[in-house]
């Protein structure tokens, strides 16, 4: 993409994000952004159908960001340094973040934060999860939607617990629920083949 374009769409999302912690996002206009943006109505148009593809792309483009921040360099011994990252990731932009999980695009927020952490459950769960039983279809399922909701919850609360503290709790449950969290465990938890 285009510097130009890539700044000119960045001025748009923080003015959009701005307008939407001002009044909410019925209340916004395509001229309102423009104004506030310094620029005129066509270039908004030119880069978004209306506001509501404008809320779109905005969520797209954070979470992006937070995809892209959390993604690890290395693979991990364990699923919680990612979500240790996460978390952290979204207290540094909490005020972003929390505004996104207020507003009226929370269900395409939603849907789509459910997306990005699915995949990356899916993963995880292939990593560390040998369990002839556990059905993963609906272990992911079951895993993102707690995850969210979580996420969701401590941010709209206004984040009352440090993000230590939050990956340490969801460990604890994950493993209440038999779902080994680390690669030992889950070495220990495949019986090494015999030697017969």
């Amino acid at each position: 993409m285009d510097r130009r374009v890539r700044k000119t769409r960045g001025t748009l999302f923080e003015t959009f994000i701005e307008l939407l912690q001002e009044k909410g996002f019925e209340r916004i206009t395509i001229q309102e952004i423009a104004d506030r943006a310094d620029v005129n109505r066509g270039t908004v148009y030119l880069h978004f159908q209306d506001k509501f593809d404008l809320l779109n792309q905005c969520i797209d483009s954070y979470l992006h960001e937070l995809s892209e921040s959390c993604r690890p360099e290395v693979p991990e011994k364990s699923p919680e340094a990612s979500l240790l990252r996460t978390f952290e990731y979204l207290e540094q932009s909490a005020e972003l973040y929390s505004l996104l999980v207020r507003s009226e695009g929370n269900p395409a927020f939603r849907s789509r934060l459910s997306l990005m952490l699915k995949e990356g459950v899916g993963t995880q769960f292939d990593r560390f999860v040998q369990h002839d039983r556990m059905n993963k279809e609906i272990a992911v399922q079951f895993l993102t939607t707690a995850i969210v909701g979580l996420i969701e919850w401590w941010l709209a609360e206004g984040r009352p617990y440090p993000p230590a503290e939050m990956v340490k709790q969801l460990m604890m449950l994950l493993e209440a629920h038999g779902l080994p969290c680390s690669a030992a465990e889950t070495e220990q938890a495949v019986p090494s083949p015999s030697m017969h």
